[in-house]
């Protein structure tokens, strides 16, 4: 059982990985692509939001077909459409067919995965782990998330190499290395094709089946997330990217560097998280930590040199994601086992919405009243977030803090 279940891990590790590698590319040349095709900043926010309600959308059939569909065949699936997503990127100049293509594709333009396959992977790890190191597991699948989120920023400068040493124009080198992402997304199916059809002894319940007990804290939980993806997705990675670019001049290959750095500190901190979360409680590590983060958003939005903007900015990364590991086990922590696929759909779900919400907003503010605003906003409305969050749930205890 232990050597199964650890077999297990290590296959949703793999897949994890890989999948972030092209995430991480993806975050940072989609806003680019987007750019050098012609699009405007309002028609480049439609593109990223139409990629996050495509994500939206996965996630809400996934929690509908979840009670009745095997994780490995929604996993592999999952895995699919990004590839036919970025087929259709890169075989079209046409807006309407780009938006259309990032819908399918469902491209994760924050940087981080966001889609449907994290609440299948969030629901199957404590089946493989107990409760005392059901946060450390999570530490673990982040920081790979977050180390292939760096690399992938990092192979996002390959179209700058591609032109400096191979002599490639600037399109066709992005559209080469776009073609990794979908050989990416590949590899990840043929590793979750590879999982056995249901993960654990209960079967997933569906909404109308959650528990009395269970229905007020998602309910509670999912609208206070709703406020953060959508603040979130005013300061995501193509935007963050498509920022330091109109603000500063900064190359692709520049911002890569830059993310890629502060996806590794981001990587570093879900260990310190599941560390710290044993000693202050999964709540308070996640409220405390993502405060001070919120703040530097001010800062690097008043920074008036590329090198100052830059190091607030992997300070904040530093802090961002310690709410993200122990989020997680906690949403499934305060749940029955059987309505963990249910409770991770729903609070993904409302993150998806968020996220989708914002960019065309952030577009446009950015556009007609300048390029910092989205920042302030977000840093002003994540901080309530956390405030609210700790008003409501500092009384809700997971069972290892009872």
């Amino acid at each position: 059982m232990i050597a199964a279940a650890s077999r297990l891990r290590r296959i949703l590790y793999a897949a994890a990985l890989l999948r972030a590698l092209a995430i991480g590319m993806m975050a940072v040349l989609i806003g680019l692509y987007c750019a050098k095709l012609g699009l405007t900043a309002t028609q480049i926010g439609v593109v990223l939001s139409a990629a996050l309600w495509g994500a939206a959308a996965a996630t809400l059939l996934t929690m509908v077909a979840g009670t009745r569909v095997s994780e490995r065949a929604l996993l592999v699936t999952l895995t699919g459409l990004p590839v036919l997503g970025c087929a259709l990127l890169l075989a079209t100049n046409a807006f309407p067919v780009i938006v259309a293509a990032a819908f399918v594709g469902m491209f994760n333009v924050n940087g981080r995965d966001r889609g449907a396959i994290p609440i299948l992977e969030q629901a199957m790890f404590p089946a493989t782990t107990t409760d005392a190191d059901r946060t450390r597991i999570f530490a673990w699948y982040n920081v790979l998330l977050d180390v292939g989120y760096a690399a992938g920023g990092l192979l996002a400068g390959i179209p700058t190499a591609l032109e400096h040493f191979a002599g490639m124009e600037t399109l066709a080198a992005m559209k080469l290395t776009l073609a990794l992402f979908a050989a990416l997304y590949l590899a990840s199916a043929f590793l979750y094709a590879r999982l056995p059809p249901r993960v654990g002894d209960t079967a997933p319940a569906g909404l109308r089946e959650l528990s009395p007990e269970s229905r007020p804290i998602i309910r509670k939980i999912s609208t206070l997330f709703f406020v953060d993806a959508f603040a979130g997705g005013f300061i995501g990675s193509a935007i963050f990217a498509y920022w330091f670019s109109e603000r500063f001049g900064a190359s692709a290959a520049t911002v890569a560097v830059l993310f890629s750095a502060g996806r590794l500190l981001s990587a570093a901190s879900h260990i310190a998280a599941a560390w710290l979360a044993k000693r202050i409680g999964l709540v308070n590590t996640m409220v405390f930590t993502h405060i001070p983060s919120s703040f530097l958003l001010f800062t690097i939005v008043i920074a008036d040199d590329f090198g100052w903007a830059a190091f607030f900015f992997l300070v904040r990364e530093a802090l961002n994601e310690m709410d993200v590991p122990t989020r997680q086990s906690y949403v499934m922590a305060v749940v029955k086992p059987s309505e963990r696929l249910a409770a991770a759909g729903v609070t993904n779900l409302v993150r998806s919405g968020g996220w989708a919400l914002a960019p065309v907003f952030a577009g446009a503010l950015m556009q007609s009243a300048g390029l910092g605003v989205p920042l302030v906003l977000a840093g002003v409305a994540k901080i309530g977030y956390d405030i609210a969050l700790w008003r409501e749930f500092r009384r809700v205890k997971p069972p290892e803090e009872r």
